[in-house]
């Protein structure tokens, strides 16, 4: 980001500059998958799309994708990639989780239909679902949402409950929650792959496992249970315009 009115957003002038000045730091001379976070509803579609495909044809970046993106932005972005011949969106990069599950609605069934990738970002709630925040107990002085008000806001009481629940049927499968919370939203029907943080290593060696692991059609009910599909009890779209309802903490 710089100052003036191209120095962030979307328009083509970022875009493009920040492309060149991601190849500068990685080091190297194309970025695999270059995706738009979060979009700022000022800029037109065909001016990014362009900016984008232009990027593609010159053998900067191999795919393009979104994250954070309501179902009908990314249903217009790929109308207009193919009205005007366009390289379109191969992904979507939208926050789920148990207890966010609000995607399933619209978005899903687009990438299914029209065969994008989803790449959830948040698959353990902030570690909600890793029992981080355990019901009655105080925010932990080290944790994120004590630090952070719109962290703290995806920590509802109802989440917790449901964290609770999860760590429970998890230990009554050998697994820590943190595991079947992972488990559950890799195996969800359209995700392609959860993107997940570890802290230290022993969070990678806890994680890797999942990869391997296959969710039982008879859990699925359990979970469907705790949070309605379409539904949620925690908010994690809170930082996002575009988005106007809110979930009860």
């Amino acid at each position: 980001m710089w100052p003036g009115p191209n120095g962030e957003g979307l328009s083509r002038l970022h875009i493009v500059r920040a492309c060149e000045d991601s190849l500068r730091r990685l080091q190297t001379d194309r970025i695999d998958l270059y995706q738009l976070h979060r979009p700022p509803m000022q800029f037109p579609q065909d001016e990014t799309l362009r900016a984008f495909d232009d990027l593609v044809r010159a053998g900067k970046v191999l795919y393009i994708g979104c994250s954070t993106h309501p179902a009908w932005m990314v249903m217009e972005a790929l109308a207009t990639s193919e009205r005007l011949g366009l390289n379109r969106y191969i992904s979507e990069q939208p926050p789920y989780n148990l207890l966010d599950r609000r995607i399933e609605n619209e978005l899903v069934p687009l990438a299914q239909k029209y065969g994008m990738a989803l790449i959830p970002w948040s698959p353990l709630a902030g570690g909600v679902l890793a029992n981080r925040y355990p019901p009655g107990s105080a925010i932990p002085d080290d944790s994120r949402a004590a630090r952070n008000d719109l962290f703290r806001e995806r920590v509802s009481m109802r989440g917790r409950e449901v964290a609770a629940e999860v760590a429970r049927l998890a230990q009554e499968r050998g697994m820590t929650g943190a595991q079947l919370a992972l488990l559950w939203c890799k195996d969800q029907p359209g995700i392609t792959a959860p993107i997940f943080g570890p802290k230290t290593m022993a969070h990678m060696d806890e994680f890797l496992p999942v990869l391997e692991m296959e969710l039982a059609d008879a859990d699925r009910p359990l979970f469907d249970a705790l949070v309605h599909p379409g539904n949620a009890v925690a908010d994690f779209h809170n930082s996002n315009e575009w988005m106007k309802a809110r979930v009860p903490a």
